[in-house]
């Protein structure tokens, strides 16, 4: 595998301290080679470790730094994960209208370049916000829309997140208990892979899982979750006109 592939499967993996020295390495090899492309995966990765340790503003820094390089270079495809991150952090902050401008632009990159993963990828992001900003049927119908095309396209890396949507919506919608059994879906969706969710996401599962423990009891919440993990994520949708 490329320095790519290895250092997005290490972070993948929770390995933050390799990513950190991957990162690093390939910093100085990619100034020293005049490879913008390897800078700005190095920067981005950087900024994902921040976010992720709960440093916000650094992993901002981190993301700006990349697009810097990524608008030297005049190649438009190195702009898409350092913008990916921006939007990812405005979202954390709470700032919901910045982050939907900032994915809504996103998605339009992407379209751009014709990389049909990430615009869903994106929209995966803007149903996030929506739901934030409590316009539940536009959430409801974007998240929908995004499971839609992950189960028919065989995108499985994918497939942990749109539980986590199911999560998030179950919690917003007030129905905890099918938000406890998604979270263990999720949860199983997510080791199956060997992988932890982006920081992102991650922070949703921990809002609904907060929220559903309070409502349900840890008994009940236990009981949901395990039911969940026995669950395929198919099976676990194919009740769900949401």
């Amino acid at each position: 595998m490329n320095f790519s592939d290895d250092v997005r499967s290490a972070f993948r993996r929770g390995e933050t301290d390799a990513v950190v020295r991957m990162s690093e390495a390939e910093i100085e090899r990619a100034r020293s080679a005049g490879d913008p492309a390897g800078e700005v995966e190095a920067r981005y990765s950087l900024a994902r470790v921040a976010i992720r340790g709960g440093d916000l503003p650094g992993g901002e820094a981190r993301a700006r730094e990349a697009l810097e390089v990524a608008l030297r270079s005049g190649d438009r495809s190195l702009e898409e994960r350092p913008r990916h991150v921006l939007a990812a952090v405005a979202r954390m902050s709470g700032d919901l209208l910045r982050a939907r401008g900032l994915y809504l632009d996103s998605i339009a990159l992407n379209e751009s370049l014709g990389q049909s993963k990430m615009v869903n990828s994106e929209y995966h992001n803007l149903a996030f916000c929506e739901l934030g900003l409590g316009n539940l049927d536009a959430a409801r119908k974007l998240f929908a829309e995004g499971r839609e095309r992950v189960f028919r396209n065989g995108w499985a890396d994918f497939v942990p997140y749109v539980c986590v949507a199911g999560a998030a919506l179950g919690s917003a919608e007030g129905d905890h208990t099918r938000a406890a059994r998604m979270i263990g879906v999720a949860d199983a969706a997510f080791a199956s892979l060997g992988q932890v969710p982006d920081p992102d996401d991650a922070a949703d599962l921990a809002k609904a899982r907060a929220a559903a423990i309070e409502a349900l009891g840890p008994d009940a919440f236990g009981e949901e979750y395990a039911r969940g993990q026995l669950l395929d994520p198919r099976t676990a949708f194919a009740d769900d006109r949401r």
